[in-house]
């Protein structure tokens, strides 16, 4: 079936040097072909005049006409390069749009080099990682994976996965042997070598999500613990107010600043305590709702309380938490990291600065970030569901093996694990899921 022809400005709203009107689809050459007279050889520029409906000029400039399947879409694809005025752009627009083509929703020219097989979903999401990357690191990560190196990793998998299944449902065609096949010990050993290696992707790709979403921080603790303190020190600002007023912070207050590369998004929320004032109780709910947005919890007491006296909500839960002993300046103590109890500590003054270099590096590591690091790629929240859900499937594959030397019901889970990294790529993708991951893309893109 034929798709609509597609039209969308893909160049930034606003004044530039350059403005580019795209259109995708198999109406494309004609339509250009009536704004420029004639068309260049494919994958050459041509310069061109671009007329409106009455023959008036609208602008000039380059033309570009990639014709199918050598484009970006699969489809037939012109670009119009002409100058970056928003009026101007519009006006270009809006004569594609005359001349039958459709306004493109956001994302759908990735969406539809997706459905005709020129990228696979992870490849196509990396191009909006790329255009969203926030430091260097985030740029060289989601280039790998627009270039193909976080698919190759999922199909790797993906096919020792199909192996595998082929190995024990041959098995199951030989009832009277499939005991000895199913415990000859190789089985066992592939799938702890296929857990061994979803885990290492696992770790990578929460890695590229951090370096593509950010480590999210939420800075809690008692009133007049220093958190706002904390908060300017690390965003070298004066962000919140400071004063010896327990219960200052009566909402949350969000920042979002890179640590040698690293993007990092500030949570400063109202201190926790019994409290009768609506106002900070309300800034108090908000303050432990936050705390299910954290990739870390910092929780900030002031050295003067010895031993930190860490809210019961906040101890039981699973999101790993760093302590913060604040205020030695005031205690005569130098700055220091090691563990308390189990749980590590970073010693150090909001109010004077010393010991945030230990803070800085605690948070790296923690990210599992190097600011020299070579490879990583660029993963989303929905990979990581993906690859847990994955690894759940091998789990069970595992206990079934080990415990029932029930054979269909280990190739059932290899079948769900291969189903669930095929995913990642987009061989088994749901049209919403898809409506949803392209919506989030730009216009024109």
């Amino acid at each position: 079936m034929e798709r609509d022809t597609i039209a969308a400005v893909a160049t930034p709203p606003g004044h530039g040097g350059i403005g580019v009107v795209r259109l995708s689809g198999a109406r494309a050459p004609a339509i250009a072909q009536a704004i420029c007279k004639t068309l260049p050889k494919p994958r050459e520029a041509a310069f061109r005049v671009f007329r409106g409906g009455d023959g008036e000029a609208i602008d000039e400039g380059l033309v570009l006409y990639f014709a199918a399947p050598r484009s970006f879409t699969g489809e037939p694809v012109v670009e119009l390069q002409g100058h970056g005025g928003p009026v101007v752009m519009d006006l270009l627009l809006r004569r594609c749009l005359e001349l039958g083509a459709r306004l493109a929703r956001p994302g759908e020219f990735s969406e539809r080099a997706f459905l005709n097989d020129k990228l696979d979903l992870a490849r196509a999401e990396a191009i909006a990682d790329l255009i969203e990357s926030g430091s260097a690191q985030a740029a060289r990560m989601a280039m790998r994976s627009l270039q193909g190196e976080f698919s190759r990793r999922v199909r790797e998998l993906v096919d020792e996965l199909v192996a595998l299944r082929v190995y024990v449902e041959a098995a199951l065609d030989f009832p009277d042997e499939e005991i000895d096949f199913l415990s000859d010990g190789r089985v066992e050993q592939r799938l702890t070598r296929l857990a061994e290696r979803i885990e290492l992707l696992r770790r990578e790709a929460d890695q590229g999500r951090v370096m593509r979403e950010g480590l999210t921080l939420v800075l809690a603790g008692r009133p007049n613990a220093g958190k706002s303190s904390l908060l300017n020190l690390l965003a070298r600002a004066d962000a919140a107010i400071v004063t010896e007023i327990p219960g200052t912070t009566r909402d949350l207050l969000r920042e979002h600043i890179q640590i040698d590369g690293l993007p990092v998004h500030l949570v400063d929320t109202a201190g926790l305590r019994d409290s009768d004032n609506p106002i900070e109780q309300e800034g108090i709910r908000r303050a432990r709702e936050a705390l299910d947005e954290a990739d870390l919890v910092l929780w900030v007491y002031d050295c003067r309380e010895g031993e930190p006296k860490v809210d019961a909500e906040v101890a039981g839960l699973a999101i790993p938490r760093l302590l913060v002993r604040n205020q030695i300046d005031r205690c005569g103590e130098p700055p220091a990291e090691r563990e308390r109890n189990g749980v590590p500590e970073v010693a150090l003054s909001a109010k004077v600065g010393s010991g945030l270099s230990l803070l800085h590096a605690f948070l790296k590591r923690h990210a599992g970030f190097h600011e020299a690091q070579e490879g990583g790629f660029s993963a989303r929240r929905r990979h990581l569901d993906a690859i847990e859900e994955a690894d759940r499937a091998l789990r069970r594959a595992t206990h079934t093996l080990l415990d029932h030397h029930a054979g269909e019901l280990v190739a059932a889970d290899l079948h769900e694990a291969q189903r669930a990294l095929a995913k990642i790529t987009g061989e088994f993708s749901a049209d919403d899921l898809l409506g949803e991951i392209f919506s989030s893309f730009c216009i024109g893109k």
